[in-house]
């Protein structure tokens, strides 16, 4: 089923709800691989996903109907392969944007790109970049949100959603919209070279930024401070012994629990 309820340039103007699928992610990458031919901005949006994913193979729990689960396509060959954590950055401050106005300034974005509210995750997204030569030939960013969601089971730690927050019901679609208009702002500031702002706003914004938390890595647990994100998306954490670590992907674990 085909909607147009997007107001912004590209981004959602081909929306397609699907009313079951295992994945957003994979809908779309089995469309592409398909050879079937589709616009840049294209989002497909579940109404039930039964094998959603995270980051590294996690699982996405997510009640039908109560939340949002989408994928986007975008095609940043401008992007060089190097870059590729900017449009990490880029979309994490869309859909912090879109959710500001909701829950304000306890609203962050956990590194790399989970979005929390205090210490509760709201939601999160994969990115999966498929490269061509020395290029992004394009990206497929799926996004699950917790809206109104009213509990999750023991087996998802910190899980919150924004009904639960507020006490209110709100409308999908309207959030679906605020997102596209928000991700599209930043993608195209990227787009247009202003890779700075986009660091400096995407370090800004984030969990833990300069405060004295515990962490985990592989050679134990540890107290230190979040400084800075690696322009390759390595994250810099200052221990208790003044010394600057940085970490990939799963190298570390916010003990917030």
């Amino acid at each position: 089923m085909q909607n147009n309820i997007i107001s912004g340039l590209f981004v959602g103007q081909n929306l397609i709800i699907l009313k079951e699928v295992d994945s957003t992610n994979n809908f779309l990458k089995n469309t592409l691989s398909n050879s079937k031919p589709l616009p840049e901005g294209t989002v497909i949006m579940a109404e039930s996903q039964y094998a959603g994913r995270g980051q590294q193979q996690n699982r996405w729990h997510s009640d039908d109907g109560k939340n949002l689960t989408f994928s986007l396509l975008l095609k940043p060959s401008f992007l060089a392969i190097s870059d590729q954590f900017d449009l990490t950055r880029a979309i994490s401050l869309g859909v912090y944007d879109a959710l500001f106005p909701l829950l304000g300034k306890n609203l962050k974005i956990k590194w790399p790109n989970d979005i929390y509210y205090n210490d509760m995750k709201l939601g999160g997204m994969l990115i999966e970049n498929s490269i061509q030569g020395s290029q992004i030939k394009h990206a497929i960013i799926g996004i699950g949100l917790n809206i109104n969601q009213d509990s999750f089971p023991e087996s998802v730690p910190n899980a919150a959603s924004i009904k639960q927050i507020l006490q209110r019901d709100y409308d999908l679609r309207q959030i679906l919209s605020d997102l596209c208009r928000h991700i599209e702002a930043w993608y195209l500031k990227l787009k247009a070279g202003q890779v700075n702002i986009v660091r400096k706003e995407y370090l800004s914004r984030l969990y833990w930024l300069g405060e004295n938390k515990r962490f985990r890595s592989a050679t134990g647990d540890f107290e230190g401070i979040v400084k800075d994100v690696l322009n390759n998306g390595l994250l810099v954490v200052k221990n208790s012994f003044e010394t600057e670590l940085s970490f990939n992907f799963k190298e570390i674990e916010f003990l917030n629990k």
